[in-house]
């Protein structure tokens, strides 16, 4: 009878320690996973606000100054690259003389920080479009940061800003674009 008991409290004893180690081993894992992403994000109307992601949550705080008024730069686009001369259809590979011609765009433009925006036509499923659209305006962001510019955000919008309406070739050609906003 002894040995029995003696046997039933060493099982307990185990799956007690199996069970604290099990959730010390889910806790740090969890731990592992949450990469914080600190950076500065600019609204639409050009206002910074400083932001922190994880991926799952996230924290933003606007930025400003000792007196309290917000830290804002004005915006405008540009620069309206059209993708069918940047990138070949279905990539986001940009050649020597488009890179080239990036290049001197963002020497030139004398801004503060950069705004990058892909977009696409509508043919696509959106999921396709938006890597797509990620793709290319994170490509045009790399020549830019090749030279020195400062980006401010890059993203991809797919179909859902359209530039032109309409379900015809002279519509897609207007809305397959990159944006490039400068912060002044």
């Amino acid at each position: 009878m002894a040995n029995v008991r003696s046997n039933w409290a060493v099982m307990a004893l185990g799956v007690i320690v199996a069970s604290v180690i099990g959730l010390a081993m889910m806790s740090s894992t969890a731990e592992a996973q949450q990469i914080y992403r600190p950076g500065i994000w600019i609204d639409p109307d050009g206002c910074e606000h400083w932001a922190m992601d994880d991926g799952a949550e996230g924290y933003m705080s606007p930025h400003r100054t000792r007196d309290g008024r917000p830290v804002c730069h004005r915006s405008e686009i540009c620069g309206v690259m059209s993708t069918d001369t940047l990138f070949a259809t279905d990539s986001h590979h940009i050649n020597a003389s488009n890179r080239q011609r990036l290049q001197q765009f963002f020497q030139s433009a004398n801004a503060f920080g950069y705004l990058i925006y892909g977009h696409t036509d509508e043919r696509a499923s959106y999921e396709y479009n938006i890597a797509l659209s990620n793709r290319r305006a994170n490509a045009v962001a790399q020549v830019a940061q090749s030279i020195g510019a400062r980006i401010v955000d890059v993203q991809g919008y797919g179909e859902s800003q359209p530039r032109a309406q309409g379900h015809n070739e002279h519509a897609w050609r207007q809305n397959r674009r990159v944006e490039i906003y400068c912060l002044r």
